[in-house]
């Protein structure tokens, strides 16, 4: 049980971050040539200064973040082997069972692609040492420029999608569960509700955050 509530609470804090995230992404649509999403991107690192010293809210930050994701997927890879082990050998057991691991595969994968695609990302667009898109002899760019260089690539934007894909699926799982395992899936009509907020939920992140990538690569955000 309390695996089920340490997945739950972490995939809560993770699908925040993210909603928190895509707002952000949104600055790139304001038309001034990125002088917002750059003030907005140094803010960050600015966060509740002079009280606590220049970025250390954004290394706090980003410490809770990992810490969430590491519980997550250790919560993630103990109940798949706690049910592996406590499986029966009923046929319907056994054909629930099919269905639960089949579902179980598609989060771990998925988990998986996200993980890779958070690596990734975090090299190319924090630590800049993937530069997709830039000039020959440039080493460093403006929060804004980055993002113009690397989604102008399509393959990027394709490889955005398809990380974006298995996010929005392990959000329409997840969001559900996650409310489930904290006692909400009470009733029907709540069961119901849970899984249309999923779908939701799942279904915003993936054109909020698709849009800036899109609209770069056609030409759009110049």
């Amino acid at each position: 049980m309390a695996s089920k509530v340490i997945m739950a609470i972490t995939g809560l804090i993770l699908v925040a971050f993210l909603l928190a995230h895509m707002f952000g992404n949104f600055k790139m649509l304001l038309p001034d040539d990125g002088l917002e999403f750059n003030e907005y991107s140094h803010w960050l690192r600015t966060l509740l200064y002079p009280a606590l010293p220049e970025g250390v809210f954004l290394w706090l930050f980003r410490i809770v973040l990992l810490a969430s994701v590491i519980l997550h997927m250790w919560s993630a890879f103990k109940l798949r082997n706690r049910a592996r082990q406590s499986a029966g050998s009923v046929r319907y057991a056994r054909s629930r069972r099919m269905e639960r691991s089949y579902a179980a595969r598609t989060m771990i994968w998925g988990g998986i692609i996200i993980v890779l695609f958070v690596v990734m990302h975090i090299l190319q667009y924090t630590a800049e040492v993937l530069r997709f898109g830039y000039d020959e002899g440039v080493t460093t760019l403006a929060p804004y420029d980055r993002v113009l260089a690397g989604f102008s690539e399509w393959w990027v934007v394709l490889a955005y999608a398809i990380a974006m894909i298995a996010v929005c699926m392990h959000v329409a799982h997840g969001f559900h569960s996650a409310f489930t395992t904290l006692g909400a899936n009470t009733s029907k009509g709540a069961r119901k509700l849970l899984k249309a907020l999923a779908n939701i939920v799942a279904g915003l992140l993936f054109v909020g955050f698709m849009i800036p990538p899109v609209l770069i690569l056609i030409g759009v955000i110049p």
